[in-house]
């Protein structure tokens, strides 16, 4: 069971947010560095690229409205090498087809407009002429990426989204200043070789990616952006072959050599120094397994986040590769549903319970910048499979909706977070007592300082077993921005509770969307 400690959680020095300084729709996200007094706050993001690229204008636009309806301030997007490059046979990005940018166009300037944030993980695979020669036909467009073909392609994206660059409409395209450089390259679908006879391999692949991923980004203007190095994946396997998923603690060693008998490649921190990061980005799934239950030792989940911190400080301390006390962020996380998955999912209800207690493990960590729903929609399943087949259900369903629209629980949940377990007796009444959490996630920046808004505070209610009336219990616990210390929205306390049943948090208000409830959480 989560413990809610009494007091929000202040001490989230180590996020250095101030260096995210994009621009949305005309207001600085983050103006000053947080002091070490600093209350949360914790970025909210979702990822849907299938929605955001790869659907109509209006699929786009109409995703795009509905994340932010529901609190979303970043959109994480994958910004695909072999995208932009389709159908082109010049090493210049430059010269790609200039109508292969226009989805990406079209989303910096549509998602400005509704004051989102857009962050991109510029990414391989790449066209065939910028990895080497793979053995095999599954690896061909994944092995041995070039880091001068990555620094190129990197570079030309930098000067594109710098804010100045007119597009084949003469369109000025907005800035970006959040960015990634390649995902998940600690897994063979992404970066190959993943070990090489026996030894890890991908470490030293990205070591190289990344520092040249990082000088494009430095020479196009984004010297000081927000720039995430990591973006790896939370599970491996124990097999070490050529495209075997590799742990990410491991990698994380490798990568910044604290292992003394491997030092291939480590000659790359000589020439372009150590490893700089505004963060390091990490995708926290467990599977099926509950936020709270750890995978194997070499895993990094929601479950055992503060073993990455402890990781990169360790390197911190021993190589001077990368510095001490880099910030995490969450950038990927969900849970996939049954139904419609029979196969991977877990059940609706838990699907809401988990992304909560996910939310809150994220806040907990003073450490930890931002937390990433990973989908708005169901992917739909690959229909050219049998039905019900493991091939049939290779896409994820880790959606808030159904594919079909239709909400599920979590839609609902992801809105107003909330989190209640008892906590003993309290002596002044005798009465049982139940810590809560939580989040007004779709009114994410309450009032200006010093102002108390009457719509920025929740309500708690009862019920017992028996019955489907509430009733409120408490005092109204505020979640407004009075002292400028709770930008994001969150609130906390202890109620005393009749006896058994189930508690929530109401939002009600005279602002839109008026009425808002939160999950029910049972209460012994």
């Amino acid at each position: 069971m989560l413990r809610i400690p009494l007091t929000l959680r202040s001490a989230r020095a180590a996020v250095a947010l101030a260096a995210l300084t994009t621009s949305v729709a005309g207001a600085t996200l983050a103006a000053h560095p947080p002091a070490a007094h600093a209350s949360p706050y914790l970025i909210s993001m979702m990822m849907d690229d299938d929605r955001l690229l790869y659907r109509s204008d209006r699929t786009r636009d109409l995703a795009l409205a509905q994340m932010k309806a529901i609190g979303v301030q970043y959109v994480r997007v994958t910004l695909l090498w072999s995208t932009v490059a389709n159908n082109s046979r010049s090493h210049d990005p430059a010269h790609y087809p200039a109508r292969n940018w226009d989805r990406y166009d079209k989303l910096v300037q549509h998602a400005r407009g509704l004051g989102l944030g857009v962050y991109f993980d510029v990414t391989g695979p790449g066209p065939p002429w910028t990895h080497g020669r793979a053995p095999s036909a599954h690896t061909r467009t994944t092995w041995m990426p070039k880091a001068p073909e990555f620094y190129t392609f990197v570079r030309y994206v930098g000067r594109r989204y710098s804010g100045r660059f007119r597009n084949r409409l003469r369109q000025r395209l907005p800035r970006v200043a959040m960015w990634a450089l390649w995902n998940e390259p600690n897994q063979g679908g992404w970066l190959s070789p993943q070990w090489l006879h026996g030894k890890p391999y991908s470490p030293i692949l990205y070591r190289e990616l990344y520092l040249s991923g990082r000088k494009a980004l430095d020479d196009s203007g984004h010297r000081n952006d927000f720039i995430m190095a990591g973006e790896t994946a939370p599970l491996g396997v124990a097999r070490h072959t050529t495209t075997s998923g590799m742990y990410p603690k491991i990698f994380v060693r490798e990568l910044f050599c604290m292992d003394p008998g491997n030092r291939q490649g480590c000659n790359a921190f000589d020439k372009f120094g150590p490893l700089r990061a505004s963060a390091w980005a990490h995708h926290f799934y467990t599977k099926k397994l509950p936020p709270t239950r750890r995978d194997g030792p070499d895993s990094i989940t929601i479950a055992n986040i503060s073993d990455l911190g402890t990781l990169l400080d360790s390197a911190a301390a021993t190589t001077g590769h990368v510095a001490k006390g880099l910030p995490l962020m969450s950038t990927e996380f969900g849970y996939e549903t049954n139904p419609p998955d029979p196969l991977n999912g877990i059940p609706l209800a838990r699907q809401s319970q988990y992304i909560n207690e996910g939310d809150y493990l994220a806040f907990i960590n003073p450490r930890v910048g931002s937390q990433t729903q990973f989908l708005l929609f169901d992917a739909p399943p690959l229909r050219q499979f049998r039905r019900g087949s493991r091939k049939y259900w290779f896409t994820y369903q880790t959606g808030l909706l159904f594919a079909n629209g239709r909400p599920k629980p979590a839609y609902a949940a992801y809105q107003l977070p909330f989190i209640a377990n008892p906590a003993g007796t309290d002596p002044a009444t005798g009465q049982r007592q139940v810590s809560v959490w939580g989040q007004l996630r779709f009114r994410p920046r309450p009032g200006p300082v010093g102002v108390f808004d009457l719509n920025d505070f929740v309500l708690i209610e009862w019920r017992p077993p028996s019955s489907k009336s509430w009733r409120r219990v408490g005092v109204p616990l505020p979640a407004s921005n009075f002292y400028g210390d709770n930008p994001g929205g969150f609130f906390q306390g202890k109620v005393d509770v009749p006896g058994p049943g189930f508690v929530r948090a109401h939002w009600l208000a005279a602002a839109k969307p008026r009425n808002r409830a939160s999950r029910e959480v049972p209460v012994g």
